[in-house]
């Protein structure tokens, strides 16, 4: 069964369109080592929840809109050997640069796929 990577993540809607340069550039370099698919989705219709929600989930100030992230490795195994390849690799390094999002608050984990069907 495939394996996904979930992102939260707070970004400054002033910060939206370095995000998504960002998002540009660090795409092509995960399917590159292996993914399958690499999403990012700007928080558009994001409900108030009654007890959490995804803008209370990352602390979202209201200068800032929740992006929804996701990427999709045909396994575990490829997700690992991937991750490790993509964090090592020079084109992503952001040092000394401002990262337009804020890290501190970023919610991730590693899912194994339950269910899937396809359209």
């Amino acid at each position: 069964m495939r394996y996904i990577d979930g992102f939260l993540v707070p970004v400054p809607k002033a910060k939206k369109e370095a995000y998504k340069a960002l998002a540009e550039i660090a795409g092509p370099i995960w399917i590159e080592h292996g993914a399958i698919d690499y999403v990012e989705a700007w928080g558009d219709d994001i409900p108030v929840g009654k007890t959490n929600d995804f803008r209370t989930a990352v602390i979202a100030e209201q200068d800032e809109e929740v992006v929804f992230s996701w990427i999709i490795w045909p396994s575990k195994e490829a997700r690992d050997a991937g991750n490790a390849k993509v964090m090592a690799d020079p084109r992503l390094k952001m040092e000394g640069q401002d990262m337009p999002f804020s890290g501190a608050r970023m919610i991730y984990g590693g899912f194994a796929s339950l269910v899937e069907h396809k359209g």
